[in-house]
């Protein structure tokens, strides 16, 4: 019996030693893999516009002013935008309404007042550009330029606040 303890208490040790020296290798194993992260970019602008005030007008002055398009797009797009007529429905002659009185006036792409701005149809114009990103500070200025005339305004006119409301659209 002793023989048969002494065998037994020499194998147990040996024993735990062998399973303690695997463990640690298992423990030790690493496999690697990889993977894709994407993102996909599409195309975009943003647009806004600052009022026109073209000024005072009393029937025998000439008035000029100019509003700020600002646009942003993602880098390398085209864009055009284009001017709706307003409330007059044609390009030739833009109008600014106070209740049933009406004054002429028109918008242009330069300030040169040569191009009337409208959607390109006729002999109309639009702004354009190409977009140089979407980050801070990446946007883009298209002027407007507003004139009315006292040649374009020889009707009758009461007082009062004369407005218009014009539509930009960009297209990219």
């Amino acid at each position: 019996m002793t023989r048969y303890f002494m065998r037994n208490s020499l194998l147990t040790p040996v024993a735990a030693g062998v399973l303690l020296a695997l463990a640690g290798t298992a423990q030790g194993a690493t496999k690697m893999t990889t993977f894709q992260v994407s993102a996909t970019v599409v195309k975009n602008c943003v647009m806004s516009a600052a009022a026109m005030n073209l000024g005072t007008f009393d029937g025998t002055n000439n008035l000029t002013g100019s509003s700020n398009i600002s646009i942003n797009c993602t880098a390398g797009t085209p864009f055009t935008v284009d001017l709706n007529a307003g409330s007059s429905g044609s390009y030739a002659m833009r109008t600014l309404k106070s209740a049933t009185d009406t004054l002429n006036y028109n918008l242009y792409t330069t300030s040169g007042y040569t191009t009337v701005w409208g959607d390109k149809t006729g002999a109309t114009g639009q702004g354009n550009g190409t977009g140089a990103g979407m980050a801070a500070g990446q946007v883009q200025t298209l002027t407007v330029f507003g004139r009315l005339l006292a040649t374009d305004n020889p009707q009758s006119f009461g007082a009062g606040t004369y407005t218009d409301t014009i539509t930009a659209t960009i297209t990219y």
